[in-house]
């Protein structure tokens, strides 16, 4: 359901972000988060020729993560084709130091930390949450039959409220895991 209409209004400014997970032929997953910021006016800026104009990217930087099934980065690839500064492309290939950590427990705070401040880039750094959710998406159905080949259970049990052991969606898709109230 959409959001109801608003009042009157005019756009001034859009930001997208759009993640992709992608099946790897080698048995790798690329996960990828793409972010643009644009205005609908044009916006002074010293660094690319005194003037943004409207409808070309403030921002426009992606960054591709390859993990294996239990979310170890094995590859980092960043990249900053548009931004408000000349130094910013720069600061892309800091985000090669995320190769060898684990997506799970605690990656916001982890990476937070990894690249406070100076250090790294505040838009690219936003991406890696969409992305870490982008690759639990991606890569469900093949951990899923992973995990249950060697649990025996839904890998998905008990991670949400829907998905409760004690819930209507695990008595109705998985009876032999339902366990009723007590």
């Amino acid at each position: 359901m959409p959001l109801p209409a608003s009042t009157p209004r005019r756009l001034i400014h859009q930001r997208q972000v759009n993640c992709n997970g992608y099946q790897r032929e080698d048995g790798l997953w690329d996960i990828e988060g793409r972010m643009t910021d644009i205005k609908t006016y044009d916006a002074p800026n010293r660094d690319r020729g005194g003037l943004i104009p409207a409808g070309e990217p403030l921002h426009d930087m992606s960054i591709r993560l390859t993990i294996d099934l239990d979310y170890v980065i094995r590859d980092v690839e960043a990249v900053i084709d548009y931004s408000p500064f000349n130094i910013c492309p720069g600061i892309a290939g800091q985000f090669k130091r995320l190769i060898g950590k684990t997506i799970g427990p605690g990656w916001t705070r982890a990476t937070k930390e990894m690249f406070a401040g100076t250090q790294g880039c505040t838009h690219l750094m936003e991406l890696l949450g969409p992305i870490a959710t982008t690759a639990f998406q991606a890569t469900h159905l093949a951990r899923s039959e992973q995990i249950e080949k060697h649990q025996g259970k839904p890998a998905l049990l008990n991670t949400c409220h829907a998905l409760a052991e004690d819930g209507e969606v695990v008595r109705d898709f998985w009876p032999e895991h339902y366990q009723s109230k007590k």
